[in-house]
């Protein structure tokens, strides 16, 4: 073997020195019991000096360890996850409890107490531990409930051995423990070696010599094998070897290796103490306890390399299966990375060593360098002996594609196909997919060879089984035969642009965003969106909605607002801002004027649209407010305007403004400026906006004030507005001066039926001032008067005006139907204005029984008149009337008339003899005399008397003759 160079093929360096970790060794230094290292994942350190902790160190970033105050005998990371298993002995006993702990989930997993001491454990796989007592070995699951299993128990060559490995192949059907013993008394520094080989299938234990060993697979025939390592003194010689066996079945036969381990004169008493198998590469480590390195071929046993890789005693190693190499911990400390140096070992072991076959096979293992001039001699003999099956095999397993080249291809290529035979290029191609996968200039021959054989499903299983390498020139190829394939392709080549451009093309924005994303590309958008513009503007519109959803957005959303515009796309434009403008921020503004603004130029009802939902509050209102003005939508304008003047001008455009709207508008003014816009209102066009001034001022009665709505309606002698408007207000008002002003207005506007209402049902109007109104008004009815003068007095003047104006219908109506009561005064004033009598006459008869005679009476005597009674007189009279007020009235007249009264008053038993004789003193004292007499008035005859001497007489003489007895009084 040759010595270590520059050109060596193993490369060793320190990957970490533990003692600079702050992690402090044992007196002896790092040892097997308090470092473990179960995978190249972590490392997991024992501290006990001090206070006990354990130290993880993970190989990822090995610099920033994580240090656990735990207690515990041993402690071993999972190899694959952040697991831990501890093992500490139970207190009292030799027994050991062990535990399982999730470090991430910060829970335990497991845990389950020995019956005996565990010697030995280790992880054989992610899921499972290894557990190794004095006399047996057991299994235990890391998931679930179960508790340990026991596999197999120890062989005697293994009594009294210190274990320092146990291991389990891939399938876990071979079972490997290793243990060390003291040597032989003739030669006891050198210490013994022992191996337990264990099938499951069989269930049977094979006792080897062995210090070290590993499973490992041969490459290309998938054998299992097991390679260890011994070193013993047979025959007083020291003999070392390395076994390399196939596991087969009971009765099946396998291959076997072996090959001398040389251990120099000053290594005479070192043994290996690991053995790694690399399954990159097929190659077996050897690491001994002084620091010596051997390299074996897996497949062959052929020595590659030997030299010592550390200057201290090595205690543990792991493998490192994702660099082909191995860790190695010594007793300072250092944690040693060996891997193959991939640039020099095939030349070395070609040039070195002088092996051609063993450099050419571990170059087509490793897919290594160096192994060009190794091939190609070789392809040309087979090309040149038409062997193209075998050219195309060896071409297929050159190391690094040495032979897969464009030359390679073309020469397959100018063969020509005999008939009835593959041809040389299919027969090229078909190797190189059975070996694996084509590359990018193969993929794209292959692909235009089976597309002009219009075989397009064999691409797509291909592209299933990702045996093409996916590039763009194999994209552009398929792309006139299949576009979804197209892109499929372009997507496995990273070809950024071609997968943008294409989803675009297809409209399918979404998966393009995200596609960029995720693959930290930036398209020219602005060069995509213009392209889409074009062709397509709805699907313009979909593409600058996922530009804009980018954080931060890659283009501006002024720019993409104003490609739309260039192109008069106003819609588009449209649709784009009002979708990212939703969040409606200050810093938008702008962009939400120009929008509106557009709107208001081309399509006022979708300006008028976004206005009515409300989502925008940022954008320039006055602006808006003019745009709103020149587009017709005056709400709109009113809503955003803010000068009075402005307000004025606008409001009167009542034709094109919903009526509600407006009404609600003025909610939001102030008085003052809503009463100068309902004047404007007025002003403008009374006719057509007095119904709406009405409503509004019906609304806002409370903030506008009644008295200011009737002075502004009065200003424009709308009295048809002041009716409508107080007739919503009369009942919720008492004040007199609203009530006269609905009368008054109501009479000037006809409704001479609402004037009759509310004069007869209103307690608040001045009577006195609706009284001289309705006079003056002479309205067709006369009820509204009637009703007032009757409920507030004023007969006479109601009777007065009546007859003035030829109403005489109504006087016959009041009396007769709304207050017979009432004829007294009224057939009183009727004889003050010289009323004729044949009316009064029949106006009283009209009335009979109804009328209060008396105060008809006293109403017609005090003018002298009562003659005119007697035809009523008499009715009552006739119709059987005893009230002593028609009687009275009836002699009155009689005695005036003197119509036989001496025979009235002695024959009438109804009348009142007081009254009546009372109205005969002054003008016949004796018929007085009558009256008294025989109403037995006794008072007032005597006082009759004593007042007149010519009388006494008179009255002795009539006295006497009647009644004796009472002239006794009159003296």
């Amino acid at each position: 073997m040759a010595d270590p160079a520059a050109n060596a093929p193993i490369a060793m360096k320190e990957a970490v020195l533990l003692s600079n970790l702050g992690i402090q060794p044992q007196q002896s230094g790092f040892s097997f019991t308090h470092v473990t290292m179960e995978s190249e994942k972590y490392i997991c350190i024992r501290e006990t000096s001090g206070s006990n902790n354990v130290v993880i160190v993970d190989m990822a970033s090995p610099m920033q360890p994580t240090r656990r105050q735990i207690t515990a005998d041993s402690a071993l990371m999972n190899p694959a996850s952040k697991v831990i298993a501890l093992k500490a002995v139970v207190q009292g006993t030799t027994n050991d409890h062990l535990q399982i702990f999730n470090l991430e989930m910060k829970s335990k997993m497991k845990s389950y107490q020995m019956p005996e001491a565990v010697v030995f454990w280790k992880w054989i796989s992610p899921a499972m531990l290894g557990l190794v007592t004095q006399t047996s070995v057991y299994h235990w699951d890391m998931e679930g409930t179960s508790e340990p299993v026991k596999m197999f128990d120890r062989t005697a060559n293994l009594s009294g051995n210190q274990i320092i490995n146990y291991r389990a192949d891939p399938t876990g059907k071979w079972l490997v423990l290793i243990g060390i013993a003291q040597g032989a008394p003739e030669r006891p520094s050198l210490v013994k070696g022992n191996m337990q080989l264990y099938s499951c299938d069989q269930q049977r234990s094979q006792a080897l010599e062995a210090h070290a060993a590993s499973f490992g697979t041969v490459p290309g025939s998938g054998a299992t094998v097991i390679a260890f390592a011994t070193k013993s003194l047979t025959g007083g010689q020291l003999v070392s070897k390395l076994h390399i066996i196939e596991l087969v079945a009971a009765g099946q036969a396998g291959f076997k290796k072996q090959a001398d381990l040389f251990f120099p004169p000053q290594f005479e008493d070192d043994f290996p103490v690991s053995m790694q198998v690399s399954q990159k590469y097929s190659l077996v480590y050897v690491i001994t306890k002084m620091g010596l390195l051997f390299v074996y071929d897996l497949q062959t046993g052929s020595a590659i390399y030997r030299n010592k890789i550390s200057q201290e005693h090595i205690f543990l190693t792991a493998d490192a299966p994702s660099v082909g190499g191995f860790y190695a911990i010594n007793r300072r400390g250092q944690v040693l990375l060996c891997t193959l140096n991939e640039q020099t070992v095939v030349p070395f072991i070609s040039q070195q060593l002088n092996n051609l076959d063993l450099a050419l096979a571990l170059a087509q293992r490793g897919n290594l360098p160096g192994a060009e001039a190794l091939v190609l001699p070789k392809f040309e003999v087979l090309f040149q002996q038409a062997k193209y099956k075998e050219a195309a095999e060896l071409a297929a397993d050159s190391p690094q594609g040495s032979l897969r080249t464009r030359e390679v291809v073309a020469r397959f290529q100018q063969v020509p196909a005999q008939p009835g035979q593959t041809p040389p290029l299919l027969q090229y191609f078909g190797t190189l997919l059975t070996k694996g996968a084509l590359n990018g200039f193969e993929s794209v021959e292959l692909a235009r060879l089976v597309l002009s054989q219009n075989k397009k499903s064999l691409l797509e299983n291909w592209l299933g089984e990702d045996k093409l390498e996916c590039s763009e020139e194999l994209g552009d190829l398929v792309k006139g035969n299949d576009v979804e394939m197209a892109l499929q392709i372009y997507v496995k080549a990273k070809a950024s642009p071609k997968v943008v451009q294409m989803l675009a093309e297809r409209g399918e924005f979404e998966k393009m965003t995200k596609y960029a994303q995720q693959v930290e590309y930036t398209p020219d958008y602005l060069f995509l969106l213009q392209k889409c513009l074009q062709s397509d503007p709805q699907a313009a519109v979909n593409l600058a909605l996922q530009i804009a959803a980018q954080t931060p957005p890659v283009l501006d959303y002024n720019t993409i607002t104003d490609l739309f515009l260039q192109r008069n796309m106003i819609r588009e434009a449209t649709s784009f801002l009002l979708d990212v403008l939703k969040p409606n921020l200050p810093e938008h503004a702008m962009l939400q004027t120009k929008v509106l603004e557009i709107n208001l130029i081309t399509f006022p009802n979708v300006a008028d649209a976004i206005l009515a939902n409300g989502m925008f509050t940022h954008y320039d209102r006055p602006r808006v407010a003019q745009l709103c003005e020149k587009a017709g939508l005056y709400m709109k304008a009113l809503q955003h305007y803010t000068d009075i003047s402005d307000m004025k001008r606008v409001v009167v455009n009542t034709h094109a403004i919903e009526p509600q709207a407006l009404v609600e508008f003025f909610g939001t003014l102030s008085r003052e400026w809503a009463l100068d816009c309902l004047k404007e209102l007025l002003s403008v066009n009374m006719r057509q906006n007095l119904q709406l001034v009405v409503q509004i001022a019906k609304e806002y009665t409370e903030q506008l004030t009644a008295e200011s709505i009737i002075k502004l309606l009065e200003e424009f002698k709308s009295y048809e507005g002041l009716y409508y408007y107080l007739g919503s207000y009369l009942a919720f008002s008492e004040d007199p001066e609203v009530h006269f002003k609905y009368i008054e207005a109501a009479a000037k506007t006809g409704q001479v039926k609402e004037v009759e209402r509310v004069t007869r049902e209103s307690n608040v109007y001045d009577p006195e001032r609706t009284k001289m109104f309705l006079m003056e008004a002479k309205l067709p009815d006369a009820r509204p008067l009637i009703n007032v003068c009757d409920r507030f007095d004023f007969v006479a003047d109601l009777t007065n005006f009546l007859y003035t104006n030829n109403m005489l219908r109504y006087v016959e109506g009041y009396v007769q139907k709304v207050n017979p009561a009432n004829t007294p005064q009224v057939v009183g004033a009727l004889l003050d204005i010289e009323c004729q009598e044949e009316f009064i006459k029949n106006l009283i008869l009209s009335v009979r029984s109804l009328l209060p005679v008396e105060p008809l009476v006293e109403e017609v005597e005090k003018r002298n008149r009562l003659k005119l009674l007697l035809q009523f007189l008499e009715h009552l009279v006739n119709e059987g009337s005893q009230d002593p007020h028609v009687h009275n009235a009836l002699g009155k007249i009689i005695i005036d008339s003197n119509n036989n009264p001496d025979h009235f008053l002695n024959t009438n038993p109804y009348y009142d003899f007081a009254v009546v004789g009372k109205y005969c003193e002054k003008r016949d004292p004796n018929l007085a005399c009558v009256a008294y007499k025989r109403g037995q008035c006794d008072d007032e005859l005597v006082d009759l008397t004593n007042r007149n001497s010519l009388f006494k007489m008179q009255a002795r003489y009539v006295v006497e003759r009647m009644e004796p007895e009472l002239w006794v009084k009159v003296t």
